[in-house]
């Protein structure tokens, strides 16, 4: 009964798509689009790097588990690309970015109804001009994509709804249910990222600049670190620690994978930076310079701490120091100049750092950190683009504290508090309907056998390498 049901409702949404598809092409085919190819080329290959950092978050993260627990870490990132690779064109972007209320997206391009046209406004416009994107004289600009097409600002949002559940997987991680986790995946994108993308990056979204409050979030600090941050946390609560957890802890079973999806995530994030300035301009140079100042800065910052109070500097260390002035930098990318770019870099690291250790006396088991580091990244780093924004290197952003708008500061605090809410109420509801239908983990003899072996039906390694399969580890 449910396969028929599945076909069904696959076959009425196949239907469905031709006409809508269809208009939309027809409209994009009687007017031809006129895009920049420079924008465009750069936007698509802005996605691609954000796609990338995909499979190198699943690297950082598998490198830290236990090998006999290795592919179920990566496939928990790796899936991601097919699940909300779908959803995202059925209903995702539309929910997100189609013309609705403040809080979520219309109907409008449901199943894919997205053409190739290129009107509509650039963000990060000069702010006096914003009001335009929200007057009703303008309601027939319904395209976010100014010198682009359509579909390349769509697909480019998709790289970030891919990535930011995945975040999430390194706080539940060695425990959940694959199955659980995918259901999981789907509700989560749909009810907590797509109210969250709407109301802080939308036309006349509650929060953001187009319209609403006017808070900054340059590429995710809300939107991806603090939702995917706080649910972690929630999540890590709702599940309960691992059954090793923690009186026998292990460590990380092979940090070249760390230092490898570091590497690759450092490098996908001038996609997920520079690329939201929507064209090859001076704003996207400005974030791509932020970028690569605030990860080198938030590196070392990490390993002076390691050497200053555990006497060595490490390798895990060097990468989740990078890790984290990237996230504290993402709000603030194309708001800061390369200057500020290091103290923020600095300071999200600093704080970090002591989260991290704060979490570990608090018996919390985020396995892999996602809260120390995204969750409290995120927030710091959005309240220092309140601080550090300067319309000096982007006239569509806004001042911050340091050139007098002390205001700005309470604007973020406010749009920090909304995401901390959506993303834990609404992770905690999901949670429990999952655990009450399908349930959330895995039984105990699974979980020290290994996620592999029983989630998988395969290993990571032979037998040779890692640990063998042994139930008293």
């Amino acid at each position: 009964m449910f396969k028929k049901v599945v076909m069904i409702g696959v076959i009425t949404l196949l239907l469905l798509a031709v006409p809508l598809t269809g208009d939309a092409f027809a409209q994009a085919a009687a007017t031809p689009p006129a895009a920049d190819t420079g924008d465009t080329a750069f936007m698509l290959i802005s996605s691609a790097l954000v796609l990338l950092m995909t499979p190198g978050l699943a690297f950082f993260y598998g490198g830290f588990v236990r090998s006999r627990n290795v592919l179920n870490t990566l496939m928990m990132s790796f899936v991601l690309m097919a699940i909300v690779g779908v959803t995202w064109i059925l209903w995702g972007y539309s929910f997100s970015f189609a013309p609705g209320n403040s809080i979520i997206g219309g109907w409008n391009w449901m199943l894919g109804n997205v053409g190739l046209e290129t009107q509509g406004y650039l963000p990060h416009m000069p702010y006096e001009d914003v009001i335009k994107a929200t007057d009703p004289k303008y309601a027939d600009l319904t395209s976010y994509a100014g010198t682009i097409p359509h579909q390349a600002f769509m697909i480019y949002q998709a790289m970030f709804a891919i990535i930011t559940p995945a975040l999430i997987s390194g706080a539940i991680a060695e425990r959940i249910s694959f199955r659980a986790y995918c259901l999981f995946v789907v509700l989560w994108s749909t009810f907590i990222y797509t109210p969250l993308a709407h109301m802080v990056w939308a036309k006349g979204g509650f929060l953001g600049l187009y319209g609403g409050l006017g808070a900054l979030d340059f590429a995710g600090g809300t939107v991806v670190h603090i939702s995917s941050g706080v649910s972690a946390l929630v999540a890590a609560i709702v599940l309960g620690p691992r059954k090793t957890h923690p009186d026998r802890l292990s460590p990380p079973h092979n940090v070249p994978f760390i230092l490898l999806g570091a590497g690759l995530l450092w490098f996908g994030w001038f996609g997920f930076n520079a690329g939201s300035a929507l064209s090859a301009n001076t704003v996207a140079t400005v974030a791509f310079v932020a970028t690569n100042t605030a990860a080198a800065a938030g590196t070392l910052m990490w390993l002076i701490l390691e050497a200053s109070l555990r006497g060595k500097p490490t390798a895990v260390g060097a990468a989740t120091g990078a890790v984290a002035g990237l996230v504290g930098i993402t709000p603030a990318a194309g708001f800061v100049t390369p200057l500020h770019a290091i103290f923020i870099g600095f300071i999200t690291s600093f704080v970090c750092f002591y989260a991290v250790s704060f979490k570990h006396k608090l018996q919390v088991d985020d396995a892999l950190d996602t809260y120390p580091v995204h969750g409290v990244g995120g927030t710091i780093g959005a309240i220092l683009t309140a601080v550090f924004a300067t319309t000096e290197v982007n006239g569509g952003g806004k001042n911050g504290v340091l050139r007098g708008n002390f205001s700005e500061i309470l604007v973020e605090l406010v749009a920090i508090a909304v995401a901390y809410i959506i993303a834990a109420v609404g992770t905690w509801i999901i949670l429990k309907i999952i655990d009450a239908t399908v349930g959330l983990r895995v039984k105990e003899e699974a979980e020290l056998q290994g996620m592999d072996i029983n989630e998988h039906g395969e290993e990571g390694y032979n037998s040779e390498f890692g640990d063998r399969i042994n139930i008293s580890q």
